[in-house]
């Protein structure tokens, strides 16, 4: 009974082995066709896959200067010429004024950029909200 049990214990182990040695197979073809999904929807969706972090403050001539930071969030897509728009508001929440400029910088997959920019701002403006409106995307050619 007991040389039984040691034999059934050593049967399921060997066979659970095996059952994890077939998970861990590699399969290229399912592997290209999900890397390729992926690059479609990151060269259609420029602006799921960017973000922006900014601060603003006035300089002596009056002016707003905003500066700051551009990520691109894709894995495998790379993104230029980021359009952005620049809405100032009042105190009490008023859009007074929007613009809209265009970063002329190349971001790689996981990387980022500064910017900095300036605007003679409405009176009267409290804050500076930034948003992106779309870019331009490069694929590298292992991904087209």
């Amino acid at each position: 009974m007991k040389y039984t049990l040691i034999l059934l214990s050593f049967f399921s182990l060997s066979l659970g082995c095996k059952t994890k040695e077939k998970e861990k197979s590699f399969d290229t073809v399912t592997y290209e066709k999900v890397k390729e999904n992926l690059a479609d929807k990151e060269k259609d969706n420029p602006v799921n896959f960017l973000s922006v972090e900014s601060r603003d403050r006035k300089n002596l001539f009056g002016q707003t200067v905003v500066k700051g930071n551009i990520f691109n969030k894709a894995t495998l897509c790379t993104y230029k010429d980021i359009e952005i728009k620049l809405s100032f508001f009042s105190k009490t929440g008023v859009k007074l004024d929007e613009g809209i400029e265009t970063i002329y910088e190349t971001i790689a997959p996981g990387k980022s950029t500064k910017f900095k920019t300036k605007y003679f701002a409405p009176k009267g403006t409290d804050s500076v909200a930034i948003r992106i409106l779309k870019a331009t995307s490069d694929l590298p050619a292992s991904a087209k």
